[in-house]
């Protein structure tokens, strides 16, 4: 017999026991002394499939290939403003592009069903309020998405004088900057804070202090956290100090919301001519004039006495 022949039937005699040893869950020890069951490893595995929600198992990965398709098929550009105003709103981590997309079209298409087949198929001119109702369903997660990103804007511009001066207390007091920002996101709260502990991750990841701060501002949309960027990485490019950067920029951020604040307080006055035009005057001519009115009319004969 061949010495082949005999080397490849030892060869396939030895494996045959160690494939049912492995099997059978004796395991392999692992350098730190424990032994992995590879049948329990799957049941794990299996374990923590099961205890995910039917969203999870089934809904995520359906509406991900449904969004891709849709993405696919949309405009050029249409998906890379909805993921901007995701990341404006700060819902990168909760949201995706896709769930948005879908759930622009699964309203639309919903609105659609209920006008043709509801109530409002059996009013005049049915089709074009439907038709109108289905434009309103498609927009309005862009609309609320949008507003949702505007008010955090907002939020992130209010907070960030406060927020300025504790990095620059910080600062004054012996700190790093990245020391001072870290401070300062980890016992601030709100959206800016968040955004300053990303900053902050990014340059403990490796990233520069200017490009981890050039982050932050194409992650936001206020013109004064984007001054004060801009600032702080020229003052790093010039060798300036960051002492005196940061009181400056703290200084002028609490003139600019002193000022904005007035602006407000400026513009109630044109705000209250409307409600006294339309609702406060006429009710006080009514009650003025109407006595006045109805005695005159008795006068000359208009209304009998």
């Amino acid at each position: 017999m061949p010495i082949q022949v005999i080397a490849g039937a030892l060869a396939v005699a030895a494996a045959i026991p160690l494939l049912v040893f492995s099997l059978a869950g004796t395991g392999q020890r692992w350098p730190f002394g424990r032994k992995r069951n590879v049948l329990s490893d799957v049941a794990d595995v299996r374990q923590l499939v099961l205890e995910k929600s039917a969203w999870d198992r089934l809904g995520q990965p359906l509406t991900k290939g449904v969004g891709s398709a849709l993405i696919r098929l949309s405009p050029q550009g249409w998906a890379k403003k909805i993921s901007r105003n995701i990341d404006l709103a700060g819902w990168r981590a909760k949201i995706s592009v896709e769930v948005v997309i879908v759930s622009k079209f699964a309203v639309a298409i919903g609105l659609f069903l209920f006008g043709w087949f509801g109530p409002i198929s059996q009013i005049e001119f049915g089709w074009l309020v439907t038709l109108l109702i289905t434009g309103i369903g498609f927009v309005l997660p862009d609309v609320w998405l949008r507003r949702r990103a505007e008010q955090r804007q907002h939020q992130i511009q209010i907070e960030l004088p406060d927020i300025l001066d504790q990095v620059t207390m910080s600062v004054d007091a012996g700190l790093g900057f990245e020391a001072a920002v870290a401070r300062a996101a980890r016992v601030g709260e709100g959206p800016l804070a968040d955004e300053l502990s990303r900053t902050v991750q990014e340059m403990q990841l490796g990233i520069s202090r200017s490009d981890a701060l050039r982050n932050l501002a194409e992650r936001t949309e206020v013109p004064d956290l984007k001054s004060f960027v801009v600032t702080v990485v020229q003052s790093e490019e010039y060798g300036l100090p960051i002492t005196k950067v940061l009181s400056v920029q703290a200084d002028e951020l609490r003139d600019k919301r002193r000022q904005r604040a007035e602006e407000r307080a400026l513009r109630i006055p044109v705000l209250l001519i409307f409600p006294l035009a339309f609702c406060i005057f006429p009710t006080i001519f009514i009650i003025l004039l109407g006595p006045a009115l109805i005695r005159i009319y008795r006068d000359i004969g208009i209304i009998a006495p």
